[in-house]
């Protein structure tokens, strides 16, 4: 009996022994290998954290690696200066004026200076648009000067002297585009359709920008989408900023916001555009005065241009003087004055509102606008 367990004892342990030996041949055969002595960590995988190459590989298509292309920023333009749009204006001035200046000086430069010479010369100056009262006031004061002084004086002198009183070079003829407490300037510009408004407002953003003032542009006159892609054009093409609305949008809450930008960026100036009206039309000159009294919520209107086309002639004042009725114009702009041989508008418009002459427009490019000087317009009339 005592074998028989022994005998049992001894198989048990054996077993035990194989049952020790199989299972560390199995623990073993899961264990990973421990990494040679001197091998580096990534010799069967690169670590987690390591860096994407640098080189791209062989069968990489040349497009894939090729960099994108640089987007080019707009060349904005450079507008001309004050100093040389003065001296085009006398150029230009002289070129369509000088018939007038021409004709008074073969009148004044008579041997006899008759009756039928002074009719001629009232003549003359109706014709050039110079205006009824104007007209009188001027051949009273020639017949004055000319029958005191008789042959000692020069003709052509005396005639300049009392064209340039005429004209009032005393008159303030400066923009005001500066406003005050930090507020921008407002430029609100009205006329009617067809006076060059719209190109007018671009151009004087250009003649802004000549002089480092930063500029912001309401393009009011909603009901035109053609004027509003004008004068977003003017914007780009000189870094303006122009705000707009959808066609038909009401002209009072775009000047508003436009004003309301140039208060929130501080800048220098506002130009509004407005819609082209009929002076007689009374719904739409309301309109303009309500676009007015919205605008001053935020900022005072420092400058109401009156856009008017030099050729014009009787009509444009009387448009002068409705509009400045409904907005208190304090500045005209007179366009395509190089075209017209009839300059007397600028005495006369003067005298019918009271109001400067501030600009005129002297050519379709983009920097024939210059500031009215009235030396060179008088000179310009002389020939």
């Amino acid at each position: 009996m005592d074998a028989i367990l022994l005998l049992i004892l001894a198989i048990a342990v054996v077993a035990i022994a194989l049952v020790a030996v199989v299972t560390g041949l199995v623990v073993s055969g899961r264990r990973k290998p421990e990494p040679l002595p001197g091998a580096s960590a990534d010799v069967l995988a690169p670590p987690e954290e390591a860096e994407a190459p640098t080189e791209a590989p062989a069968e990489t298509s040349a497009e894939a690696v090729a960099p994108a292309p640089a987007v080019e920023e707009p060349v904005l333009e450079r507008p001309e200066g004050t100093a040389s749009r003065l001296v085009r204006l006398r150029q230009r001035l002289a070129g369509s004026q000088g018939g007038l200046g021409r004709g008074l000086l073969a009148l004044l430069s008579r041997d006899r200076l008759d009756e039928d010479t002074w009719e001629s010369i009232e003549d003359t100056l109706l014709t050039a648009d110079v205006g009824v009262g104007p007209t009188q006031e001027l051949v009273e004061r020639l017949r004055t000067r000319l029958r005191v002084a008789g042959a000692t004086e020069d003709p052509r002198s005396v005639l300049r002297e009392e064209l340039l009183a005429l004209v009032d070079p005393d008159l303030d003829r400066r923009l005001q585009v500066s406003g005050l407490d930090g507020m921008p300037g407002v430029v609100l510009v009205v006329g009617v359709n067809g006076s060059g408004k719209t190109t007018t407002v671009g151009k004087i953003s250009r003649i802004l920008v000549a002089e480092d003032r930063s500029v912001v542009l309401g393009a009011a006159d909603t009901f035109r989408a053609a004027a509003v892609e004008q004068l977003a054009t003017w914007g780009e093409r000189v870094g303006v900023d122009v705000v707009r609305g959808p066609e038909g949008t009401d002209p009072a809450s775009v000047a508003f916001e436009a004003v309301k930008e140039g208060v929130e960026t501080k800048a220098d100036t506002v130009i509004v555009d407005t819609a082209g009206r009929l002076q007689n039309k009374a719904g739409l000159m309301d309109e303009l005065g309500k676009v007015k009294r919205v605008i001053e919520k935020q900022a005072p209107v420092t400058e109401v241009l009156l856009v008017l086309d030099a050729t014009t002639g009787q009509n444009g004042l009387i448009q002068a003087r409705v509009f400045s009725e409904v907005v208190n114009v304090t500045g005209i702009v007179l366009t395509k004055l190089d075209g017209s041989a009839k300059g007397g508008i600028v005495v006369q418009v003067q005298r019918e509102l009271g109001v400067p002459v501030k600009l005129v427009g002297l050519g379709e490019g983009a920097d024939d606008l210059a500031p009215f000087d009235a030396g060179a317009f008088v000179d310009a009339l002389l020939g």
